[in-house]
C-alpha cells in the first residue's frame, strides 16, 4: 500500500529557475576562489538568488533594484562606520552605537523615498545593517564596504549572465503553433502548471506565433489561462468564433440565422427542453434564456453569471438576432431523444450538433448546436490568412485532430514539445511530427 501511495505522488517538475540558480551560485564560489578568497561569497550567492527571476524583464528589473539598494545602503553604512571610527572605542558595542544604527536605518529608508527608489528600501537596509552591525569597530571600513559592493555586483552580473545564456537555437518564426486547452495545456484538474505558464510566456516573448483552439467561451478560457500573455486571437466556441483577447472583441463568427435558431427553439419547446442562446452583440456575449427548470441549468447560471464577459438575459431570443450557438443541458435520455429528433429534420444538414456527458452533473448531458461551417479547421484557415502564414502545427489530445499528440498534460508535455518545435538546437534543427 505504501509503494502504491508513493507512486501516486506527483512531484513538481524541476524548472529552469532552479537549474540557473544552482549554476549562478556555483559561479559565484568559483569567482571567490579566482579572487584569492577575497570578499564574502555569501553576498554574491544571495544576490544571484534574488536576481534570477522567471522572466528576463523581471530579472533585469530586480538586478537594477539590487544595485541601487546596494549603493544606497553601502554609502550610509560607510558614513556611519567612519563616525564610529572617528569616535574611537566609545561607540564600540555600546547602547549609543545601536541607537545610531536604528536612527540611520530611518535615514536609509528616507533616502530611497527622496530618490524615488522605494522598491529598493529593503535591499538598502539589508546592506546598511550588514555593514554597520557586523563590522562595527573594523580597522578598515572602506575596504570592507568596497568588498561588500563588489560581492553584490558579482552576484548581480552572474544572475544576468546565467539568465540570458542559452544554447544556440533556431527559432521557427514562420510557423503558427496551435494548442488545445483541455487535456492538452491544462491538467486534468483544469489548471495551468507554474512551469507551463513561465515557459510559455518566455517563448511568447521570444516571438513565437501561438494561439489556442477550444470549445470554451472566451470567459471560460480566460479564467483558465490567466497569466499567459497571449498576443494572437484565439479560436473559441469550437470554431464558431475568433476572439481577440487584447481588445476583448470578436473578429469573426459563424452563426445560426434567426430563422434557423427559431426552428430549433420551437422543436426544443415541443420536447419541454430549455436553451441558452449565445449571441454576440457589440463584442459582448449575451446569453438569452427563458426558464431554468433542472438543477444543472440552475447550477450553470449561478456559477457563470457573475463573469463580466457573460451577460445573461431572461427572455426569448429577440427577433432577427443571429446565434453563435445554442446550448441545452438535460438528462442524458432527454438529450439523446432531442438529438435524434433534430437529425430527422430536413434542414439538419445546416447544423453541427455536439452532445457529451456532463462531468459536473452526473446523469446529465450537453447538446450544443452550431452553424455547419463552425469548426476549428475553418477558423484556423481564416486566422492563418489573416496573419499571412502558411505553416501550422497543432497540439491536441485527440489523434485525428492534431499534428502532435499530447497524452499527459499533467507533466507539462505540451509546453516541453512546443519548446523543442519552436526553438530546436541548431545542431539538431530537423523537426519531427508525431501523432
Amino acid at each position: 500500500m505504501k509503494t502504491m501511495a508513493l507512486k501516486s505522488v506527483k512531484l513538481p517538475a524541476v524548472g529552469q529557475r532552479i537549474y540557473r540558480s544552482v549554476c549562478g551560485v556555483c559561479l559565484c564560489f568559483a569567482i571567490y576562489y579566482i579572487r584569492g578568497k577575497e570578499g564574502i561569497p555569501f553576498y554574491s550567492a544571495l544576490a544571484v538568488l534574488q536576481c534570477i527571476q522567471p522572466y528576463k524583464e523581471s530579472s533585469t528589473q530586480m538586478a537594477k533594484q539590487r544595485c541601487s539598494g546596494t549603493f544606497i545602503g553601502a554609502a550610509w553604512g560607510f558614513l556611519l562606520l567612519l563616525i564610529f571610527d572617528w569616535g574611537g572605542g566609545i561607540f564600540e558595542e555600546s547602547v549609543f552605537s545601536y541607537l545610531m544604527i536604528s536612527l540611520f536605518t530611518g535615514v536609509v529608508l528616507y533616502t530611497t523615498v527622496l530618490l524615488n527608489k522605494k522598491d529598493t528600501s529593503y535591499f538598502s537596509c539589508v546592506v546598511f545593517l550588514s555593514i554597520t552591525v557586523m563590522h562595527m569597530g573594523d580597522s578598515s571600513p572602506f575596504l570592507f564596504v568596497m568588498n561588500r559592493v563588489a560581492d553584490t555586483l558579482i552576484g548581480v552580473f552572474m544572475a544576468i549572465a546565467v539568465n540570458f545564456a542559452h544554447l544556440p537555437r533556431k527559432k521557427q518564426l514562420d510557423v503558427l503553433y496551435v494548442s488545445g486547452v483541455d487535456d492538452t495545456l491544462l491538467t486534468r484538474e483544469e489548471k495551468l502548471t507554474p512551469y507551463s505558464k513561465v515557459e510559455l510566456n518566455r517563448l511568447l516573448d521570444n516571438g513565437m506565433k501561438f494561439t489556442l483552439s477550444t470549445g470554451r467561451t472566451p470567459a471560460t478560457l480566460m479564467e483558465s489561462v490567466r497569466g499567459i500573455n497571449l498576443k494572437l486571437p484565439v479560436i473559441v466556441m469550437d470554431g464558431a468564433a475568433l476572439y481577440d483577447t487584447n481588445d476583448n472583441s470578436y473578429l469573426l463568427t459563424y452563426v445560426l440565422s434567426y430563422d434557423q435558431a427559431e426552428k430549433i427553439i420551437n422543436l426544443l419547446n415541443e420536447s419541454n427542453l430549455n436553451y441558452f442562446a449565445n449571441v454576440v452583440i457589440d463584442d459582448s456575449l449575451v446569453i438569452y434564456y427563458e426558464k431554468l427548470d433542472n438543477l444543472a441549468e440552475q447550477g450553470i447560471y449561478q456559477k457563470l453569471r457573475k463573469n463580466p464577459l457573460r451577460n445573461y438575459v431572461k427572455r426569448r431570443l429577440p427577433q432577427y438576432e443571429n446565434v453563435v450557438y445554442l446550448m441545452v443541458i438535460d438528462t442524458t435520455k432527454q438529450i439523446k431523444t432531442a438529438y435524434e429528433n433534430l437529425m430527422n429534420q430536413d434542414w439538419s444538414g445546416e447544423l453541427k450538433i455536439r452532445t457529451y456527458e456532463s462531468n459536473d452533473y452526473p446523469g446529465f448531458s450537453y447538446m450544443k448546436i452550431y452553424n455547419k461551417e463552425a469548426n476549428r479547421e475553418h477558423m484556423l484557415k481564416r486566422l492563418k490568412a489573416m496573419l499571412e502564414m502558411e505553416k501550422s502545427v497543432i497540439f491536441g489530445s485527440i489523434p485525428e485532430q492534431c499534428d502532435i499528440l499530447i497524452e499527459n498534460s499533467s507533466k507539462n508535455d505540451m509546453v516541453k514539445r512546443l519548446k523543442r518545435e519552436f526553438e530546436p538546437i541548431r545542431l539538431f534543427s530537423g523537426r519531427s511530427r508525431e501523432c
